[in-house]
């Protein structure tokens, strides 16, 4: 995990000029990027049963299908760091998998900037090779990666929506107590117009238990609480068991999953369905290997590396999802009506929450069983129900929005005219 060094900025109305664009921005803008970090994490020097993943072995032991029809196109949202082709070469040799198509878009004068930072270059090249994997082993086929360079995510959501790809992996974020009302109503703005459009959107969870590196124990991270936003959870697996990730048990400010209760997005939706209930939303949805110890072997800068961290699991079901076709849209519902469809977790904790039969705050609803998923969201029936569940879903949070913002003040209340 890579924590921004910059001091935090106090929130202002008034805007200021961004030396790498020279476009104008609030200091809320600036205080909230300040604050980003990329969730990885190195393995300790304790041995671990298993140890780490082929990515490819990883994505069998999911059950990954095969012969999938493909063509969704994965957008990445990145923050920082670089990737080399040099690296996804010799990637994907090793792999024998086919090769990548990626390309590079700068959102606001953010760049491919390998070398700076090693720490984010981990980060690209762990989505990068996660996703592409995931994607080939379902298909047989080449991904199609845009890379989004951005200091701003909702922006990179809505350069990714824009340019119609299919499903968006973010392994960046931070506390809902960092982001405040206004920008994570920005984000969830923007993945509601994603879905709406067609996009799926996966974040990270956290690495850092269930106080997300906040100042309490309890705590959820911004982008993975937003209703549009699937959160994405981890877990230690090995080719025997898998459970809750959490290198400090009891712990709920180590190194393991984040999940919680979401204190911005109230009620807990519902469609999730079977949750325990708690404030608001609750995080994650869904999760897959993340434990550091058991994680995944990536080149990063000409050398074969094993990284984990919830970074690994938004690329690993984005990969995934993209292979199922193009638009699957807002998909959580679904999933959550289907948890046979998931591996459910029932051993382990995160600090504040324990895992238990059935969904809970560690692990969501479970980690992935490939081709159950395959049959679930790539026939036709399913594709028309998801469309008028969205349609009635976005009105609903649209409702819920209008509210949340006009008792903050920050939209005029909608019943007088007149601001809140």
């Amino acid at each position: 995990m890579a924590k921004s060094k910059r001091s935090v900025v106090r929130r202002s109305q008034w805007p200021r000029t961004n030396e790498s664009t020279g476009r104008a921005e609030t200091t809320a803008t600036v205080a909230v990027r300040s604050q980003h970090k990329s969730y990885i994490k190195y393995p300790s020097p304790r041995a671990s049963a298993g140890g780490p993943w082929n990515v490819a072995d990883l994505c069998a032991a999911y059950n990954w299908p095969t012969k999938q029809a493909g063509g969704g196109v994965i957008a990445i949202l990145e923050l920082g760091g670089g990737w080399l082709q040099s690296d996804v070469g010799a990637f994907f040799k090793r792999a024998r998998l086919m090769l990548p198509s990626i390309t590079d878009v700068s959102v606001d004068g953010a760049q491919n900037s390998p070398g700076h930072n090693a720490d984010a270059d981990s980060e690209v090249a762990l989505d990068i090779q996660v996703a592409a994997t995931a994607y080939s082993v379902a298909t047989g086929k080449s991904a199609k990666i845009r890379m989004y360079w951005t200091h701003d995510m909702a922006k990179g959501i809505r350069a990714a929506t824009a340019d119609g790809c299919d499903v968006c992996s973010i392994s960046w974020g931070s506390d809902e107590a960092l982001w405040g009302l206004a920008a994570a109503m920005d984000i969830e703005a923007a993945a509601m117009a994603a879905t709406s459009a067609g996009m799926v959107v996966f974040a990270a969870a956290g690495d850092n238990d269930s106080s997300d590196g906040g100042p309490t124990p309890a705590n959820v991270d911004v982008p993975s609480s937003c209703p549009h936003v699937i959160g994405c959870g981890g877990t230690t697996k090995t080719p025997r068991s898998e459970t809750v990730w959490n290198n400090d048990p009891g712990n709920s400010s180590g190194e393991g999953t984040g999940g919680g209760f979401s204190t911005i997005f109230k009620p807990l939706p519902d469609w999730q369905i079977g949750a325990p209930n708690g404030p608001g939303r609750m995080v994650p949805d869904v999760s897959a290997n993340a434990d550091p110890n058991t994680g995944y072997k990536v080149v990063v800068r000409g050398k074969w590396q094993p990284i984990g961290g919830t970074s690994a699991v938004a690329p690993l079901y984005a990969g995934l999802f993209a292979s199922f076709g193009t638009k699957l849209g807002f998909v959580t519902p679904e999933l959550w009506l289907k948890h046979v469809c998931f591996n459910d977790i029932t051993q382990g904790d995160n600090g504040s929450y324990r895992a238990k039969p059935g969904p809970d705050a560690c692990t969501g609803i479970g980690s992935p069983i490939g081709r159950k998923l395959a049959q679930l969201l790539t026939n036709a029936p399913a594709r028309q129900a998801r469309f008028l569940r969205q349609m009635l879903a976005d009105n609903a949070q649209l409702r819920q929005t209008i509210a949340a913002l006009s008792t903050s003040g920050i939209v005029p209340d909608p019943r007088s005219g007149m601001p809140a």
